[in-house]
């Protein structure tokens, strides 16, 4: 058994005479002194495979996660990923590129690159096989391979790093491995809460059942007419045991059956205590000078009954025990005097198994899109039964999909400049006029199968001119006076109520009613894709699944 202790240089190669400590068999150490010339293969061979860093960055080198394996400051790291993107504008093809100290192995992941930074004395051939098991682990803890959704997971993808790599050499491990460390599942520890809940259970039974029969016997006292028993006079040594007794019972008699509280009678005297729920004169004086100064009272739901607000809100979807989620968000820029500059627009579906037994499922797609979206499954998903039957399954049918979380298993992106693509319209016409602009807005629906619920389409005001004056409108408006915005309510937007129009008037320029901002919501996605259809693997059995559509509103601009 040895040690070593010496300095190294790794880019200029200088080394310092180590000393190695020997340890015998019998207490004490000898300690010997050997040259460099003589120790130097074995520290030759140590800088070989060094792997400095692995890092997921974006494509202009801003580090998301970064996990450095050496000593090494955040400058240094930073430095090293900004100086990547430039490096690689050679016109080459390669997965790496050299500098004069380090090498950097990368692969690219949709938006963002995974790279590794490794010296240039490294075997190139297993630092490429690390890349690929580093860029299978990331899809293991993220469900889309996004800046946001890389952040969320940073501390999962920096213990699942470290089981890759330790002390910058790669452990022999493969990704079951690496999630089986990962997750610290403990047998011992399963069966050490089982035994703990089942002897909570237990005594909470035991406490209730004993709970019953002091109750009973105090009602029992009772009746005959007797003093219950373990209720002595004050200072009597029954008076703890037995109030303590009153208290478990009357705790868990509660608990079994909540009573209904009698109202308490309101005192005749007058009381200054707060009233929860009641609007005084205070209130009052305060809203009415809010409208003296022209702003537009909107009242909340705070005032109403319970019974009264829950009408508001949509009913809770009725998951089922296998729960997809549709999900799409636009991002939408056009121009005030016409033109698409751009549209983008992601979708993905969220699977989500409750129950282990529907875990080995396919799901049928039904794809009606006719728009030209550009679609990918999870790295886990058989790619060739989808592309022929429409079908999402698992590579290997024997393997199960995750229960109890949310598994993205396909997703699909769409870019165009295409006007006609538009979902909905807007036309903003200010026009000067001797006393400020005259405004005109219109809506126009373009996907009659949409339907748009809380539109809100706001625009802005100049500041210290006062309210707008509304000529004629479709639909309700609110106008903030802090953020001088006009905002303009729309409920439903359909085929139905496909187009509106807005007027007003108000001093100012033209310019000073851009950027127009529109959001909604729909519960019908743009992108014509759905499940249709649930089977089992085995039997081809139908599964019973609910679906959640949801098309929102990332951005929404008119410049």
């Amino acid at each position: 058994m040895w040690d070593a202790a010496s300095t190294c240089d790794l880019t200029s190669g200088a080394m310092s005479a180590p000393r190695i400590r020997t340890l015998g068999h019998h207490s004490g150490a000898r300690e010997l002194n050997h040259s460099a010339t003589e120790l130097a293969p074995i520290f030759f061979l140590m800088q070989l495979k060094v792997l400095l860093a692995a890092a997921v960055c974006t494509k202009a080198g801003k580090a998301i996660v970064s996990r450095q394996f050496v000593e090494m400051t955040r400058t240094r790291i930073e430095g090293l990923l900004a100086a990547f993107p430039k490096l690689m504008n050679t016109g080459k093809q390669h997965t790496f590129v050299e500098t004069e100290s380090v090498r950097y192995v990368y692969q690219p992941m949709e938006k963002l690159y995974m790279v590794l930074i490794t010296t240039k004395n490294s075997n190139i051939l297993e630092d490429l096989e690390t890349l690929r098991l580093f860029s299978r682990v990331i899809p293991e803890y993220c469900r889309a391979l996004e800046e946001n959704e890389i952040s969320e997971h940073c501390f999962d993808l920096i213990f699942a790093f470290d089981e890759i790599v330790a002390l910058g050499y790669r452990e022999n491990v493969n990704l079951a491995q690496i999630r089986t460390f990962t997750e610290m599942d403990s047998h011992e520890e399963k069966v050490f809460r089982a035994v703990r809940e089942t002897q909570e259970r237990e005594a909470k039974a035991e406490m209730r059942r004993k709970a019953k029969e002091l109750q009973q016997a105090r009602r029992d006292a009772e009746r005959q007419g007797k003093k219950a028993p373990g209720f002595g006079g004050f200072g009597s040594s029954a008076v703890s045991g037995g109030s303590t007794a009153a208290m478990i019972t009357e705790t868990i008699i509660e608990t079994d059956k909540p009573k209904v509280a009698p109202a308490p009678a309101r005192p005749s005297g007058p009381s200054k205590a707060l009233k929860l729920g009641a609007k005084g004169k205070e209130v009052d004086n305060f809203v009415d000078k809010l409208k003296s100064e022209g702003e537009t009272i909107v009242s909340s739901n705070m005032g109403k009954r319970t019974s009264e607000a829950t009408k508001v809100h949509a009913p809770p979807i009725n998951m089922e025990s296998v729960h997809m989620k549709i999900e799409e968000k636009i991002t939408l820029t056009c121009g005030r005097d016409g033109g698409l500059q751009n549209m983008e627009l992601h979708g993905m579906i969220m699977l989500r198994i409750s129950d282990d037994k529907f875990g080995r499922i396919r799901l049928h797609v039904e794809n009606d899109d006719k728009k030209g979206v550009q679609l990918q499954t999870h790295p886990n998903v058989d790619k060739k039964l989808f592309t022929a039957e429409s079908l999402i399954g698992l590579k290997n049918p024997e393997k199960s999909f995750p229960v109890n979380s949310d598994v993205g298993v396909l997703k699909w992106r769409l870019q165009t400049t295409e006007e006609s693509f538009i979902p909905l319209t807007i036309n903003c016409w200010p026009s000067e006029s001797g006393n400020g602009c005259d405004v005109n807005i219109e809506y126009e629906l373009q996907e009659e199968n949409l339907e748009l619920n809380d539109v809100v389409i706001t625009i802005p005001l100049p500041s210290g001119v006062g309210a707008p004056v509304i000529g004629e409108i479709d639909g309700e408006y609110r106008h903030d006076s802090r953020r001088n915005t006009l905002e303009w309510c729309l409920p439903v937007i359909d085929a139905k109520n496909k187009s509106g129009s807005l007027e007003f008037s108000i001093a100012g320029q033209p310019n000073d009613f851009f950027p127009v901002q529109v959001s909604f919501i729909s519960k019908k996605n743009y992108c014509n894709i759905q499940v249709t259809k649930v089977t089992q693997v085995d039997g081809n059995s139908p599964v019973r699944f609910s679906t959640e559509t949801t098309f929102l509103v990332d951005k929404y601009e008119i410049l």
